[in-house]
């Protein structure tokens, strides 16, 4: 038995030692080229993602009439609801108001579905990820893309409220494709980080569901932030505290242009700052946590 033990260590030894005058080439797993390379071989795989988010669409709402226009019908009575109540409450004209609770609610479907499920991303797709050789990103695009698509489809109430209420829209409207874009950069980061340490940590998910539906409430969606400025005194200066929410930002360089107002320049520097320091910490989190992810899940 003794010899046995002996006998099996040395060809451990052996298995696992370096020969002498080589060396073993480092990892290159942990980089950031390798987390780089990713998010581009994810983006080559652009086919895939695109069927498997239409077929996300087609098997939630399998044997519906209406299908994904559910959501677009319950979106559209919520902001009318919100918009009847808060004009009313508020006092404000509803031409003016209902665009701005409209187009709010359908930018901020799209930012909590970007965090929501973004946290749990990994865990809903545990046997794609560990019989599906393709990279992480991949499942992230598959999210944004089929958060763009209910996205597009919330557009038509914009529509029917631009036909209903005119408006003039200049040439400002024509930033809501940066701004729309910024929007998809962001939804993929934050799906990709937030998916990693979700995985990691399983009571994140539900933390971060809780805190979403709290920065509903503390985001300009269903109030307005020149309500509070046009009070004065005390007020005006505790509507500032809603400059400190980077999404309050995110929402205006969208929301402004489709409803005809003028974007301020700074909402454009906070939205492009936190969107270049997002992605450093996802491709930091993609760096150490990448490969581990298969086996957390």
């Amino acid at each position: 038995m003794e010899q046995e033990k002996n006998t099996l260590a040395a060809d451990i030894a052996r298995m696992t030692s370096t020969p002498e005058g080589h060396t073993v080439p480092p990892s290159d797993s942990k980089t950031f080229r390798a987390a780089f390379e990713d998010l581009l071989q994810g983006a080559k795989q652009h086919e895939l993602w695109l069927m498997l988010g239409l077929q996300d669409i087609k098997q939630r709402y399998r044997r519906s009439v209406l299908g994904p226009f559910w959501i677009t019908i319950a979106t559209g009575v919520m902001a009318l609801a919100l918009g009847l109540l808060y004009s009313m409450l508020f006092q404000l004209p509803l031409a003016d108001f209902l665009p701005h609770v409209t187009v709010g609610l359908i930018m901020w479907n799209f930012i909590s579905g970007a965090i929501k499920e973004g946290s749990t991303i990994f865990i809903d797709n545990e046997g794609l990820i560990k019989q599906l050789p393709a990279p992480l990103s991949v499942h992230v695009y598959r999210l944004v893309w089929r958060q763009t698509l209910f996205l597009g489809h919330n557009l038509i109430i914009w529509l029917l409220l631009i036909i209903i209420f005119p408006r003039s829209l200049g040439w400002e409207f024509f930033l809501v494709i940066p701004g729309m874009l910024l929007l998809i950069v962001n939804g993929v980061w934050v799906s990709m980080f937030f998916g990693m340490v979700a995985t990691r940590f399983r009571d994140v998910a539900p933390l971060l569901e809780a805190l979403t539906q709290l920065l509903f409430y503390v985001t300009p969606i269903v109030w307005t932030t020149k309500t509070l400025t046009d009070q004065g005194g005390a007020v005006a200066d505790r509507a500032r505290i809603a400059e400190l929410n980077p999404l309050y930002h995110y929402l205006e360089v969208v929301r402004a242009p489709l409803i005809g107002e003028p974007v301020a320049a700074y909402h454009w520097w906070i939205v492009l700052a936190f969107t270049a320091g997002g992605l450093l910490i996802a491709m930091v989190a993609m760096r150490q946590w990448r490969f581990r992810v298969s086996y957390w899940v």
